[in-house]
């Protein structure tokens, strides 16, 4: 155990494959801890890489900006802001695939990766952030907790990682 004065959040602006290695082992364990974020239990270590890879071009393009927080053990989670690209939205942008092992959670990891997403989100002029997790999941606390607002409920909207339907709770933040 490491404690949170040991853990650094930063910016990958390219993925090496030691970074998909690590981002993979990441994903992995919360598939497997029950995590509903787009991928089904058990998740092969190859698809996991590849979800990976297939974002260098987003992440080189700056339209994608890939958050890591690393411990003396190595990274231990991420969260991604994904510019919208859409002409009538430059003020907007995704917060996507907030993961943290489940051998870091408890330490204020996925705070600071939010506050960071958040502050680059700003810096870029963005002033609408939007997010969809998993209703009733550590996360939707998470999100409440740091001031995202409740926009609505979307009940039977994928399925949990081991199976049965779950519904997913979509935020908004304004920034300022």
């Amino acid at each position: 155990m490491h404690s949170p004065d040991d853990m650094t959040v930063s910016v990958l602006p390219a993925l090496a494959d030691a970074d998909i290695e690590q981002l993979a082992d990441i994903l992995i364990d919360c598939v497997a801890g029950g995590a509903s974020v787009s991928f089904m239990h058990p998740l092969a270590r190859d698809k996991a890489c590849d979800f990976w890879r297939q974002m260098r071009p987003d992440i080189a393009s700056g339209n994608r900006l890939l958050f890591a927080a690393r411990d003396a053990g190595g990274l231990v989670g991420t969260v991604q802001v994904i510019c919208a690209r859409a002409e009538n939205q430059p003020h907007r942008a995704d917060v996507s695939k907030m993961l943290v092992h489940r051998r870091a959670r408890g330490r204020g990891v996925a705070t600071a990766l939010m506050r960071a997403a958040e502050a680059a989100a700003r810096a870029a002029g963005r002033t609408l952030l939007v997010l969809d997790t998993a209703t009733g999941s550590d996360a939707e606390r998470l999100y409440a907790r740091l001031g995202w607002t409740l926009a609505g409920v979307v009940p039977d909207y994928a399925l949990w990682p081991h199976g049965g339907l779950c519904a997913t709770s979509v935020y908004y933040r304004r920034l300022a």
